[in-house]
């Protein structure tokens, strides 16, 4: 395919550390070098080779910064990826195998790092929210998403059954996850229910976690991946964007229940269907899914808006606890516990996952797990997923 990515990068070191919000022992700085440094250690290459970097959203630790702290050869490609509440937390990783694919860098990390004591916290960003919110006193993520959500459980016909089944899902995997923050504290339906509100129809446990840490993922040239170790998570495809006018900042777009990964407004494709064209496979070859939920309903949309449940009232016989648990279900989402019951790294904990899935080392591991789907965050300005692969796939 002209132009395509598929199968031409793979994500060889992984590193991922997290810690209660407020009690990181590092600076974002220090967390960010230790996990690359961890990461290379993983693929077997020394740090002195990155020649680019990555970082998702936020933070002054640049691809300089770094590199001179790194002592790395040479710098080739560095940039930051746009996109607020985790949108454009898989295009960081795409935009790694396009610098690579394209041969503007050899080997590069995508990386983000968070600390509260550096960076405040993400519940309420005032340099987010405009006079069109905080007027009517509509001021964190949660209420808007919540907003969005409700439309769909209204308007839609989306059951909100299928909120609490995500939820419990993930509580059901980080209980087999022994650094999930969220293990040895195991929930039940009546727990869930009997919680406060925090933005209607969220409950407490429908909203994500905020975590001091630090992720890392290297990547490097197929054919380079297939030297350095026996179980690379090949890139397959990638995908970016929004349709015309969705944003935070509009509230009466067409599309305002969906998660953003729909069709443009002149009909073309979308993120989904440009995804799916460009890796060849289609939502019912998707193994195992890692779903960035800030909150549990953005999450079920931009399920529905990968094909991979469908959309209304049918959403509830796709969305039950047994499906989405692995390792027997029939689509196991947010096998380490995701960003509601393990941690929260603007999601790319989820990437981490993601590979994990595909080197079968997964703590909830999916039987012969040959694609794994990792979507950013839902609901937000700019969207993206990026679908890993076995060798098998390719």
């Amino acid at each position: 395919m002209s132009g395509s990515i598929r199968g031409a990068t793979a994500v060889v070191g992984v590193s991922e550390m997290h810690y209660k919000r407020g009690q990181s022992p590092m600076t974002e700085q220090q967390m960010t070098i230790k996990a690359i440094l961890d990461a290379c250690a993983d693929a077997g290459v020394s740090a002195r080779e990155i020649d680019g970097f990555v970082s998702y959203a936020g933070g002054s630790n640049d691809g300089p910064i770094l590199g001179a702290a790194l002592m790395i050869d040479e710098l080739r490609w560095s940039n930051m990826m746009w996109g607020g509440g985790g949108g454009s937390v898989a295009a960081a990783i795409t935009n790694a195998a396009v610098a690579i694919a394209s041969g503007q860098a050899d080997c590069v990390v995508v990386y983000r790092a968070m600390s509260q004591a550096d960076t405040g916290r993400l519940g309420y960003a005032k340099y987010h929210y405009g006079p069109h919110f905080l007027a009517h006193g509509v001021g964190s993520p949660a209420q808007i998403c919540a907003m969005r959500t409700q439309r769909m459980l209204e308007h839609d016909g989306v059951p909100r059954s299928a909120m609490r089944s995500l939820v419990l899902a993930a509580y059901q995997h980080a209980q087999q996850n022994p650094t999930a923050q969220g293990h040895g504290r195991p929930l039940d339906e009546e727990t869930y229910e009997s919680s406060r509100l925090i933005a209607e129809p969220f409950h407490l446990y429908d909203c994500s976690r905020e975590s001091d840490g630090a992720v890392a993922l290297v990547l490097v040239s197929a054919d380079r991946a297939r030297d350095l170790r026996p179980d690379p998570a090949y890139v397959i495809a990638g995908a970016q964007g929004a349709p015309g006018g969705y944003c935070e900042r509009v509230d009466n777009d067409e599309q305002y229940s969906t998660a953003g990964f729909g069709p443009a407004n002149n009909g073309k494709p979308g993120v989904a269907e440009r995804l799916w064209a460009s890796a060849g496979l289609g939502p019912d070859d998707v193994d195992v899914v890692q779903v960035y939920e800030n909150f549990s309903g953005p999450a079920v949309a931009a399920l529905i808006d990968h094909r991979l449940c469908p959309p209304g009232e049918a959403a509830g016989t796709v969305m039950t606890v047994e499906n989405l648990t692995a390792p027997h279900g029939k689509l196991p989402v947010n096998t380490s516990g995701g960003n509601l019951a393990d941690s929260f790294i603007n999601g790319l904990n989820l990437a981490a996952e993601a590979v994990r899935q595909i080197r079968g080392t997964s703590t909830n591991q999916v039987s012969d797990a040959k694609t794994s789907l990792f979507i950013g965050g839902p609901m937000a300005p700019l969207v993206s997923s990026v679908l890993f692969g076995h060798a098998d796939t390719l």
